[in-house]
């Protein structure tokens, strides 16, 4: 993967008492042998370069702007300064920091409008410790999908995927309870994410005639509804409306047989109706290596699938394998041609 002459990628600080900065130092330490494109971190440098020197890691960091940070990355971790320094220590989160954190997103974003890189990363955010500086979202994806409108002036529609070399999966439903599942997952629902499921799958990772597999979401995928008729309404409904327009989509297929390998070999996306039906099985596959990635946006973004580990914070022990999964990713999915210059 020679990235070298492409517009760099715009890695977010994440929360800065998480193990954000540990997990960037390495990625950046390992960024030949993995061979990694050029990133820079929107961030505060001190807070870098005191988390080099802490954990006992040879990577110089440097001031630097988008711009330069494809010459400063052959010697040096380029960060890009927000202009203020963090406050928390490592696994003990500053809510004064949660404006910086906000910030280093919005930042990033925006390099990617103004043509300055070409895909953003995220590293992990604390929601709590966020919502007391007034973000009011549930979560990265809804707020990326806020940003795409102000920088880009597109509505977006975000969806969350995860991903690995294994499995790709789509939970069609977040972060919401069980019980309310049954009345969001509506059959218009299903159809839209469909949609940009197998717009992105084609635009973003080559796959010309993606195959989407959903799952039921009850038991045996209702068994002819004498368990729900959730798969009778909307999924099926669904299912055929996707088929009508081209996309090859199947299902409800039982949830329980759709993960092992022979059943995996047969599509290419599987979109699940809950959270932990998608995700427990992804992780069960590819803990360390999973990536989150948004689809619907009009810029490539790509995130590790985990959280901010405050536990480990500045121990030394944080895997950076999934961050460097997410920066490899980014590279593949973040085209050129996505990167438009905001006029506005």
């Amino acid at each position: 993967m020679n990235q070298r002459g492409l517009l760099p990628l715009a890695l977010t600080q994440g929360d800065p008492s998480g193990i954000g900065p540990e997990i960037a130092l390495k990625a950046f330490f390992a960024r030949e042998a993995a061979d990694l494109p050029v990133f820079f971190v929107v961030g505060d440098p001190a807070l870098f370069a005191r988390a080099a020197k802490s954990l006992g890691l040879d990577v110089g960091v440097e001031t630097t702007t988008p711009t330069g940070a494809a010459e400063v990355f052959a010697r040096a971790l380029p960060v890009v300064a927000l202009g203020e320094a963090v406050n928390g220590l490592p696994g003990d989160p500053d809510p004064l920091d949660a404006v910086l954190t906000i910030r280093s997103i919005e930042r990033a974003v925006e390099y990617v409008a103004q043509g300055r890189a070409r895909a953003v990363v995220t590293n992990p955010i604390a929601k709590k410790v966020l919502y007391g500086a007034g973000f009011k979202h549930p979560g990265h994806t809804e707020f990326l999908g806020e940003l795409a409108l102000r920088y880009f002036g597109v509505a977006a529609r975000p969806v969350m995927m995860l991903w690995a070399p294994e499995l790709a999966v789509v939970p069609v439903t977040i972060h919401v309870a069980l019980a309310e599942v049954p009345r969001l997952l509506t059959r218009q629902l299903l159809i839209e994410t469909g949609r940009i499921v197998a717009a992105d799958m084609t635009k973003r990772f080559g796959v010309a005639a993606p195959r989407l597999a959903f799952a039921g979401l009850n038991p045996h995928a209702g068994e002819g509804g004498a368990m729900g008729r959730e798969e009778i309404d909307a999924i099926a409904p669904a299912v055929e409306a996707l088929r009508a327009m081209g996309i090859d989509a199947s299902g409800p297929h039982p949830a329980d047989t759709m993960f092992h390998a022979a059943a995996r070999d047969r599509y290419d996306v599987a979109l699940c109706p809950t959270h932990d039906q998608a995700l427990i099985p992804i992780k069960t596959l590819a803990f360390d290596r999973g990536v989150n990635v948004t689809l619907g946006l009009p810029f490539a973004r790509t995130s590790p699938d985990h959280g901010t580990a405050f536990d480990i914070a500045g121990r030394g022990v944080a895997d950076a394998s999934s961050l460097i999964e997410a920066i490899r990713l980014a590279g593949r999915i973040g085209h050129p041609q996505d990167v438009r210059p905001n006029e506005v």
